[in-house]
């Protein structure tokens, strides 16, 4: 995971060889986003994006853990235009959406996180990684909070 915000923009949570990590990654989120001063939301809007960013971490931190061994590490990179988020798991396989119809998805529950993530991030991949993969995605800063940090 590369350094590219500020320090105080950037934040890292390990989650290797813990329990909960769903709920132990939307808690650490969601404090960062009340330092970014994504929360509270002062709009419907800038509330609905919070819960969005809430909603991409259960579903990539969930994907590492059934998918990918369990997650190793997650890390945010805030910057005044986006908001990057990186989940860090041992199955060096890059993710693939489950499509409707395709023979992935007949009797199996599950497989539309990724859907969840193409539909609701602005950019998302994966890159290898060390002892597996790196899944990223990214939202765009909502404007009032952009605003906020040139004031």
């Amino acid at each position: 995971m590369e350094q590219r915000g500020s320090p105080d923009r950037t934040r890292s949570l390990v989650l290797d060889g813990t329990t909960d990590v769903v709920t132990r990654s939307r808690d650490f989120v969601r404090r960062a986003l009340a330092a970014w001063h994504w929360l509270p939301a002062a709009t419907e809007a800038e509330q609905e994006a919070a819960e969005d960013v809430l909603l991409l971490v259960s579903e990539v931190v969930a994907n590492a853990c059934l998918h990918g061994g369990g997650p190793g590490a997650l890390r945010l990179d805030c910057t005044d235009e986006r908001l990057r988020i990186e989940v860090t798991d041992g199955n060096p396989d890059p993710p693939v959406p489950v499509r409707a119809g395709s023979a992935a998805e007949a009797g199996r529950p599950g497989g539309h996180g990724l859907l969840i993530v193409e539909r609701l991030a602005s950019r998302w991949g994966s890159r290898p990684w060390p002892g597996g993969k790196c899944v990223w995605l990214e939202v765009a800063v909502p404007a009032p909070v952009r605003n906020q940090g040139r004031q």
